[in-house]
């Protein structure tokens, strides 16, 4: 617990406006986008504006024990966003600053805080492109992306948020503030914790400031609709594609039961008698885009796609997209309850590892929506259940678990963008040896001796304290 004197010292570093404490200022803070995840409310909720800020919070953290926990905008889906340890929450959203646009080199240094559709619509005046999509680009910060490694539909070209960071400026769990990586496109000298701090869901670090790469515009865009009436054609479809030599900047997937959800929730004219259909981007200079497209509608028409429709406008184009990112809410709107795994798959195994999941869905009498990336194995598998009947959560947890299983039995990944947060630390055993949980462990401990950093999140406290040789810090 923060005594008076403590949230005195926070006030004190943060100024008066930048800190709230209040049972109602912070019980939302006690939450982020996982679905039926119980909130635990912070003592405190801070607004950092400068790096040096954060520095000093965290070295008060290290002196009085108490946890930190970073946030972007909340739009994780796995709950690492939530202090289930109480202490404070530490918002970047005052952090929100452009801060150097270099065209010259082609790359940006922001603040964490800034929002990743508002930087892609700042650098593309430049004639530039910030590549990562998230669907939540609209609201999400590049913080959050950092400490998720965030993906989307263009990762399967571009890559997800690793492949874009440069630098970092980091403060460590101890305190100190640090700058790793290079401004430079390659660099080989020690060990990679650029890579290292991404991803790691804020365990390892706060970061205060990160250089990403740019890219040139693509100076021109195809978007394309596949309509099918078997789901394992769409699926044989995508590694189709690349054997074909095309490499689409995007390849999303919606079974029947998604495109259901997008009509009855937003129509955009899509077949609802459909199997599934595939959306498929293709981009770059206009003879390119132009063949590309043309291999992609033969590709689709050998597998048995039913039609294929190319957009021809933009406002067509942005149709489907639309469409695409509408389906979250959908779903949501019609399923008290969602579980959304976001399993990964060697493209190899998509058409069988669909089957089985509607397969398992069926055994366990559960509702299933499956969409996702699947250009590179990424699935959303979206278990649906009445939170008012115990028998059908334990029924979709049961699928959930027996989806991790298939998705390693093939070699996958049991989350491929969401992260493990608190919903999946209970299935890391699944993907991971006890030797390799047993270095992650070593190297969180060797960071972070008095655990003040996120903790409850991506190492579970038993693996933590056993590694440790005593109890859990918190």
């Amino acid at each position: 617990m923060l005594d008076k004197a403590s949230l005195k010292k926070i006030r004190r570093i943060m100024g008066k406006e930048a800190m709230l404490n209040t049972p109602a200022d912070v019980a939302l803070y006690g939450y982020d986008a996982t679905p039926a995840l119980d909130g635990v409310a912070p003592e405190a909720v801070v607004f950092p504006q400068r790096a040096e800020q954060v520095q000093s919070l965290v070295q008060l953290a290290n002196q009085e024990n108490f946890a930190v926990v970073p946030r972007g905008a909340g739009t994780g889906l796995t709950g690492g966003a939530r202090p289930i340890h109480g202490g404070v929450v530490l918002s970047t959203q005052a952090m929100n600053q452009i801060l150097r646009l270099d065209t010259d080199n082609f790359q940006v240094v922001v603040q964490p805080g800034v929002v990743t559709g508002d930087l892609q619509t700042r650098v593309a005046r430049e004639g530039l492109f910030y590549p990562t999509d998230p669907q939540s680009l609209a609201v999400c910060t590049i913080g959050g992306n950092l400490a998720e490694n965030a993906g989307g539909p263009r990762a399967v070209k571009y890559g997800v948020t690793r492949q874009q960071v440069l630098a970092l400026q980091v403060v460590l769990p101890q305190g100190q503030l640090v700058r790793m990586g290079a401004r430079t496109l390659k660099t080989v000298s020690g060990y990679d914790l650029v890579s290292l701090l991404v991803g790691s869901e804020g365990t390892l670090g706060v970061i205060t400031e990160a250089t990403l790469r740019l890219l040139p515009a693509p100076a021109c865009r195809s978007t394309l609709l596949m309509v099918f009436d078997r789901v394992d054609q769409a699926a044989a479809a995508v590694a189709k594609t690349f054997r074909a030599g095309v490499w689409p900047s995007a390849i999303e997937f919606m079974d029947r039961h998604c495109i259901r959800c997008i009509e009855e929730h937003e129509p955009a004219g899509l077949p609802i008698d459909a199997a599934a259909v595939l959306i498929v981007e293709v981009d770059g200079s206009r003879p390119e885009v132009t063949s590309a497209a043309e291999r992609v509608q033969q590709v689709m028409s050998e597998m048995g796609a039913r039609s294929v429709q190319v957009a021809q406008s933009e406002a067509e184009a942005e149709q489907l997209w639309r469409a695409r990112r509408s389906l979250s809410p959908a779903v949501a709107k019609i399923a008290p309850l969602k579980i959304n795994e976001d399993i990964v798959v060697p493209l190899s195994t998509l058409p069988g590892v669909i089957d089985a999941i509607h397969a398992l869905a069926a055994r366990q009498k559960i509702k299933c929506v499956c969409f996702g990336h699947v250009g590179d194995g990424n699935l959303h598998v979206n278990f649906l259940a009445d939170p008012s009947s115990q028998e059908e959560v334990a029924r979709a947890e049961h699928a959930a678990r027996e989806l991790f299983a298939l998705t390693v039995s093939v070699g996958g990944s049991i989350t491929g963008e969401h992260g493990v947060g608190t919903t999946k630390l209970a299935y890391l055993g699944m993907e991971h040896a006890p030797e390799a949980l047993a270095a992650m462990a070593a190297i969180k401990l060797a960071l972070d001796p008095r655990g003040i950093m996120n903790p409850g999140k991506v190492l579970p406290d038993e693996l933590l304290a056993k590694e440790r040789g005593s109890g859990p810090a918190h």
